[in-house]
């Protein structure tokens, strides 16, 4: 059994026991999230969409907050002089998939 849901402007196919990565949410270490808007269902027999999954929900526990790897922005003029460099961090938590209530 799989799920899609939504969550921070991005879609997540998800089963139970996945371990994914996602935008930061407010949510402390340790503390269960409900993921209300589920897109699909496919529970090994059919598949529902739209008004089917209206009621549906997905829980997860919240394994860590942290930051990803820098990624390294490198702006320049050719012929001008101008040169910029920026690096950037982008937060994400780290959520376990425990159940998916269809």
């Amino acid at each position: 059994m799989y799920a899609v849901i939504a969550t921070g402007g991005k879609q997540y196919k998800v089963a139970e026991g996945d371990i994914i990565r996602v935008e930061k949410l407010d949510a402390e270490d340790g503390a269960t999230v409900t993921f209300d808007t589920v897109i699909a269902i496919n529970n090994d027999k059919d598949v529902l969409v739209g008004d089917k999954v209206s009621g549906s929900n997905v829980k997860a526990t919240v394994l860590k907050t942290a930051k990803a790897k820098k990624v390294t922005v490198y702006k320049y003029k050719p012929k001008k002089g101008f040169h910029k460099k920026n690096g950037h961090r982008q937060p994400f938590t780290e959520v376990k998939i425990e159940a998916i209530n269809a």
